[in-house]
């Protein structure tokens, strides 16, 4: 039996001036017809860095024209599948540029703006309402790195390797 392969990936979180969040809402698979932040796969056998990738998905997702370096680097989530159905490494980014204008719809989905609060009442994926959201709000401007096992799709372990928020939260507003 082949071993699962590891998919390297970006997600990209893009706000606006009113800073709200930017959400696709997915019409393939994985994910279909949930909100999700866009990004997409790194296209390693091209020697695709994740930042070269975050600006590639920007610019086929969102058509923006983006370098790499207005992409910073918030975080790192490795998740391996103990039954074989293969394996990620995530890189998330935020856009440091603010958008002023909604992307247009793309074959992915169509997007739209979110406050903070309203991710709670949105069809979201349950890794990301239960780990990658928290995290990412406890560490914007800082930096974190997790390590997740599943088996079936289910969560059955989530470690923390790296916490580094920002420096305006004091550490026991993290914890």
């Amino acid at each position: 039996m082949p071993k699962p392969v590891c998919t390297v990936s970006t997600l990209l979180y893009v706000f606006n001036d009113a800073e709200q969040i930017l959400l696709q809402c997915r019409r393939r698979p994985p994910h279909q017809s949930q909100w999700s932040p866009p990004g997409g796969k790194c296209r390693i056998d091209q020697g695709e860095s994740p930042h070269q990738c975050a600006a590639r998905e920007a610019m086929e997702e969102l058509c923006l024209s983006a370098s790499a370096d207005q992409f910073r680097l918030c975080g790192i989530i490795t998740e391996q599948s103990l039954d074989e159905q293969g394996h990620w490494l995530m890189f998330l980014f935020e856009f440091q540029p603010r958008l002023k204008h909604l992307p247009p719809e793309h074959e992915e989905g169509h997007y739209q703006w979110f406050d903070a609060a309203e991710l709670s009442h949105l069809d979201i994926p349950q890794t990301d309402r239960e780990f990658i959201w928290p995290l990412f709000w406890r560490h914007r401007g800082g930096f974190f790195v997790t390590d997740c096992k599943t088996q079936s799709g289910k969560v059955i372990n989530w470690q923390s390797l790296q916490s580094s928020p920002p420096p305006h939260i004091h550490p026991a507003e993290h914890d």
